[in-house]
C-alpha cells in the first residue's frame, strides 16, 4: 500500500531556449515544471 513513486528529474537548464538572443521558457515546459493539471491552459490564463 505504501508505494514510493519516483519522479523524473527535471533540469531547468534543458528547458531554456534562446530566441533572438533572449533566454525564454516555453509554456509547455513551465506547465510541466509547475505540475499544472490542465497543462498550458493554466499557464496561459495569467
Amino acid at each position: 500500500m505504501n508505494e514510493i513513486i519516483e519522479k523524473e528529474q527535471i533540469l531547468i537548464e534543458d528547458m531554456i531556449c534562446v530566441i533572438r538572443g533572449v533566454q525564454v521558457m516555453l509554456d509547455l515546459d513551465l506547465a510541466k515544471l509547475y505540475e499544472c493539471v490542465n497543462g498550458t491552459k493554466d499557464i496561459n490564463k495569467l
